[in-house]
């Protein structure tokens, strides 16, 4: 390593050496890097598919429906509170356990107490469903919703707009 000048003096030129080896390594590191920073993702866009006329409902999903009128559907069959009770074993059974649903659909207008007594009526056919399928005592099912779940939609009611008089 030279210190100075033969005279005695110090050198004032730049090692460039480890200055290169630095400049090399930056070098292949961002080389290295560059590709990595491609941040474009890939998107699918799902195409809209029109369908003419509704797709029926899932025979593994029962659906509830109560009118204004406190009118009551199963799937698509018009029943009272007395059938309801009758029938919703029956279907609840048809389900596989543990993946037990029921969908409540309820108009606005209807009186809580309707309701109230249709999930009563979805209680008591998920013990019962749940006591046939597993052959189990009555002392052993307590009163809690047994293995069905229920999920409750509120429909509002759309009120029309009069059209502009011109």
């Amino acid at each position: 390593m030279d210190a100075g000048s033969p005279k005695g003096k110090q050198k004032s030129d730049i090692n460039v050496t480890p200055l290169i080896d630095i400049v090399l390594v930056l070098l292949i590191v961002f080389i290295v890097m560059v590709p990595g920073l491609d941040k474009a993702t890939k998107v699918v866009v799902p195409q809209v598919q029109v369908v003419s006329k509704p797709t029926p409902p899932d025979p593994n999903n029962i659906l509830i429906q109560i009118d204004q009128d406190g009118s009551m559907t199963l799937q698509q069959d018009k029943v009272d509170a007395a059938g309801l009770k009758d029938r919703l074993p029956e279907a609840v059974m048809l389900q596989p356990l543990n993946y037990r649903k029921v969908f409540l659909k309820v108009d606005e207008d209807v009186k809580f107490q309707v309701m109230v007594d249709v999930l009563d009526a979805i209680r008591v056919a998920s013990n019962t469903a749940k006591k046939k399928s597993l052959d189990l005592p009555d002392k052993f099912l307590g009163q809690d919703g047994g293995d069905v779940k229920v999920a409750v939609s509120l429909r509002k009611r759309m009120i029309p707009v009069a059209a502009p008089v011109s």
